[in-house]
Formats: structure tokens, C-alpha cells, sequence
């Protein structure tokens, strides 16, 4: 009896989840389904954090032979996973792959690795003052080389669409995989069994089942509301490589703004591209980058911006989707608000802005207040939709007059760099990714920008290596906040560092 199951070895399974993803509920389906079979099994868990949220590691031990044929004899199941000693491993987001791949624990001659290749973004990422993301690519890259089988897709736009939770796509996966000696009914069942959200966690099982068995079904993309055919022959008429990028600008600035606004937008586009073409390009990657930006730039974050965002429907949608409410149940939204005087002042009239600033800088800090506003209620949601309507008041504004100002210093320069120099209009054009955001934000990529197309003007004439010199300012100034760095390049006067300080806050005593 002992030789039937003497070479026979535990299944190690390691769970990588992130906080509210149901890791600890996809670790109880599996034991419930071991049960099921009557297969020994052991299970632990261990916090960490992953620049996101709260992440979890579990690590399941079973032991593919039932209890009734081992009799008195059990299995001794290890509490932890040992690298290159795991069977299957899954993942609930990308680089959360990555760092079970980074710890050793898939070996491509056994591991079985099961992983959402959508993105949730570090903090560093995110604060990152140009684009921080991490190449998933290399994570993809290394997956297929390190594993025994990769079984990659996005679970949670899966989750999504059958309205459910991640790790019920993360668990069809992994039962879909074959690596877990647990049968479908089993895991089904397990489901049916913890009573929450059953039909829903069925219909995420079954996605992930069938997209980790048949894959995952051709799906046409849906066109927007303004696809290459339907916005116009201005588009049609730019060089082929302008298409895509002058398209998306078309859209993102007629929506931000207006139809009006679109056309200024391709104006800019086909006076940089015809400049380009007299330049000899047959590329256009100037004009490319400058059309990237622009889009961007020309969709500046104001509160009329916040406020449209808020209030659209798609968004209230998602929300709903994101904590799982049901068609009929009421959700409380809440808005976190902190309008300064930047804020105010971006919306009035360029004189009267100014003259509020001059009275009200001195204090300017002080008058930043914290607003929690209740969307779900018929007041709070109005004071957004009013503060949307003010859309058709925004080319008043004197946030509009310095946007618009900035915008025409900077194609200047690019047009003038074309005539003697590509390779400078190129990394001129790359400057405008320093402008974005808003308060603080924007003022200090304004800055920067000025002071690099100051410097291009002081030495165009006299420095064959300028595209250099500027590529070098451009990096400056996205790596350093406060502006050291991007000084040193230009040769000005290193700004003294600024004070960051450093405030205790006394845990109130317990009652």
C-alpha cells in the first residue's frame, strides 16, 4: 500500500494578491476543493507590501492522494515555498509576476505560472514627472522563458465583463491549467460552498477556465466616436505616419473642449508638418512629437476638467463596477476637493486674476481648504455639473490665455530649430512632455521649459551642439523637482534647496 503513493509529491501552489483582490478567498476554494477529494492539503499566508497596496503571498501545499488510501499515514506539507520547488504560481497583476519570478519561485522545468498581465502602478510610477512605468514587456519576456507554461492574459478586464471580482478569473485560470489535481466540479462546488456572490464568481470561474483551455475569444475593437474615417479630411490629407497620433489628438481635444478647438489643434499639426516636409523629412518624427504633446498640453487640467470628468456617466459606471454594486443598490460617492487660489484664479478673467493675486498671494496657502463632497446627493452633484457648464466660459480664462501663450513660444522654437537643425527640433519637441498638471505642477514645468528655450535662443547660433545641451536640460528637469539639476546643465544659479519640514503629529490618547 505504501509503494502506490511513496513517489509521490505534494503540488506546491504559491498565490501572489494584492489587497482587496480575494487572495485569502481563492486560497479557501482551494482547500474546500482539496477537501472535496479528500486530498491532504495545508495552507499559510504572508503580508508585504507592494508600492501599490497591501500584498499577500499564500502558499498551498496538496497532496494528490486521498486520506482513505493513506490510511494512518500522513504527509508532512512544508509551511513555506522553496525557489525552483513550485508547481504553480499565480499571479493577480504583472509585476506582481515579476517578483514571483524575481524570488526564484518558477522554474521552467515544472512551474506552471498563471498571471493578469493588466497593470496596477507604483507610487513611484505614478509620481514620476515623466512616464515612470515599469516595461511589462520584460516581466512578458521573462515569463516565457522561465516558465514551464505561461498562461498570461487580462483577468481583470475579464473580471469586469462578467461582472465580478478578479480572483474568481484567477482561479478558472489555474484549475484551467491542469496543474491543480482538482476537478471543475470540485472547485465549483467550493465556490457554491462560502455563499457569496455565487452566480457571479461562476460566470469569473468559467472565463478564466475557458480563456486558460481554448483561449481567449478574437474580439473586434470597438471604433470610437470620432474614428480616422469619420473626423474629416484634415486628418486623411497629413503623411501617413501623422494618422494615428493626429487622430487621438482630434479626439482628446474635441472632447475636451470643442469641435473649434479640435480644428485649432490640426492647424498647428499641418503648419509644424508642412515646415517638416520643406525640412526634407520623410519621417516626420518632429512633427509626431510635437502632436503628442500638444494634444496633451491643449488638454490642460483645470476644474472645469475635474469636474466634466467626474460627472460623466462612464465614470459613475465604473465605479459602480469597481465595488461591486449591484444594478439596484445605491452607492455613496464621495469627492475630495482642495481648491486653492491657482484653481480660482485659472477661471477668471485675466485682469481680474491678476488683481486677485496680487491681493491674496500672501496667503495663498492658507486659503487651500479640503472639501469632501457628496456626488451621490442632488446638491453636490450639481455644484459639478455647474462647474462642468463653465466649459464654454474656459477660452475667457486666464489659465486659457498663458496655455495658449506658452503653446505658440514653444512651436516658435521648433520652427525655427527646423531650419537649421532636426535633430534640435526634435529634442525641443520631446520638451513639451515638462508641461503638465496643475498649481505647482504646471508652474515649475513652465518654468523649465522657459528656461531651456531661453537658453536655445542665447546659444543657437554659436553651439553646434545644442540638441545635446538640451537633451541633457530636458532629463535634468525631469529627474530633479526643484530645478538644481536643470540650473547646473544651464549653467544658472543653483537654487538653495528647499525646506521640507517635517511635521509629528501626538496619537491621541485612547479613551
Amino acid at each position: 500500500m505504501i509503494a502506490s503513493y511513496a513517489n509521490v509529491r505534494p503540488i506546491s501552489i504559491v498565490i501572489a494578491a494584492m489587497g482587496g483582490e480575494g487572495g485569502g478567498v481563492l486560497a479557501d476554494w482551494i482547500i474546500d476543493a482539496a477537501n472535496a477529494h479528500d486530498f491532504p492539503v495545508q495552507s499559510t499566508s504572508v503580508p508585504g507590501v507592494a508600492q501599490r497596496t497591501g500584498a499577500t503571498t499564500y502558499y498551498l501545499e496538496v497532496f494528490p492522494v486521498s486520506r482513505a488510501v493513506l490510511g494512518a499515514h500522513r504527509p508532512v506539507l512544508s509551511l513555506t515555498p522553496a525557489p525552483g520547488n513550485v508547481d504553480l504560481v499565480a499571479a493577480s497583476e504583472l509585476v506582481e509576476a515579476g517578483r514571483m519570478m524575481q524570488r526564484g519561485f518558477v522554474n521552467a522545468g515544472r512551474t506552471v505560472l498563471v498571471a493578469s498581465t493588466h497593470r496596477e502602478f507604483a507610487v513611484s510610477e505614478k509620481t514620476a514627472m515623466a512616464d515612470g512605468r515599469y516595461d511589462g514587456t520584460r516581466v512578458l519576456d521573462a515569463a516565457q522563458r522561465l516558465a514551464k507554461q505561461a498562461i498570461l492574459f487580462d483577468m481583470r478586464a475579464l473580471a469586469q465583463q462578467h461582472g465580478t471580482v478578479i480572483n474568481t478569473v484567477v482561479f478558472g485560470a489555474m484549475a484551467g491549467s491542469g496543474a491543480l489535481p482538482l476537478s471543475r466540479q470540485a472547485c465549483e462546488a467550493a465556490i457554491r460552498h462560502a455563499g457569496k456572490a455565487v452566480d457571479a464568481s461562476l460566470r469569473g470561474f468559467a472565463a478564466g477556465w475557458e480563456a486558460a483551455t481554448q483561449g481567449l475569444p478574437q474580439t473586434k475593437a470597438v471604433p470610437t466616436k470620432q474614428s480616422l474615417a469619420g473626423i474629416g479630411s484634415q486628418v486623411r490629407e497629413l503623411p501617413e505616419p501623422l494618422h494615428d497620433i493626429a487622430a487621438a489628438g482630434v479626439e482628446q481635444t474635441c472632447d475636451y473642449q470643442d469641435a473649434a478647438y479640435a480644428s485649432l489643434y490640426l492647424d498647428r499639426v499641418r503648419r509644424l508638418c508642412e515646415a517638416e516636409r520643406l525640412a526634407g523629412s520623410s519621417t516626420f518624427e518632429v512633427t509626431r512629437e510635437v502632436a503628442r504633446y500638444l494634444a496633451l498640453w491643449m488638454s490642460y487640467e483645470d476644474v472645469i476638467r475635474v469636474a466634466d470628468l467626474k460627472t460623466r456617466r462612464s465614470r459613475l459606471e465604473r465605479v459602480r463596477r469597481e465595488v461591486g454594486a449591484r444594478q439596484d443598490e445605491p452607492v455613496r460617492l464621495t469627492e475630495f476637493l482642495k481648491p486653492g487660489l491657482d484653481e480660482v484664479c485659472s477661471v477668471l478673467p485675466p485682469g481680474m486674476s491678476a488683481w486677485l493675486r496680487r491681493r491674496l498671494e500672501h496667503k495663498a496657502h492658507k486659503l487651500g481648504v479640503g472639501l469632501h463632497l457628496r456626488t451621490d446627493t442632488v446638491s453636490g452633484f450639481a455644484l459639478l455639473c455647474l462647474l462642468r457648464s463653465l466649459k464654454v466660459w474656459r477660452r475667457h480664462s486666464a489659465r486659457y490665455a498663458v496655455e495658449q501663450q506658452m503653446i505658440q513660444h514653444w512651436l516658435q522654437a521648433v520652427h525655427l530649430a527646423l531650419e537649421s537643425s532636426p535633430e534640435l527640433a526634435h529634442e525641443l519637441a520631446l520638451c513639451g512632455n515638462l508641461v503638465k498638471g496643475y498649481g505647482q505642477t504646471s508652474e515649475r514645468g513652465h518654468r523649465n521649459l522657459c528656461a531651456i528655450l531661453d537658453d536655445v535662443l542665447q546659444h543657437q547660433a554659436l553651439d553646434p551642439g545644442l540638441a545635446e545641451r538640451v537633451r541633457q536640460a530636458r532629463q535634468a528637469a525631469m529627474a530633479d523637482p526643484q530645478g538644481r539639476q536643470l540650473a547646473a546643465a544651464l549653467g544658472l544659479p543653483v537654487p538653495e534647496p528647499v525646506a521640507q519640514p517635517i511635521r509629528i503629529v501626538r496619537k491621541a490618547a485612547a479613551s
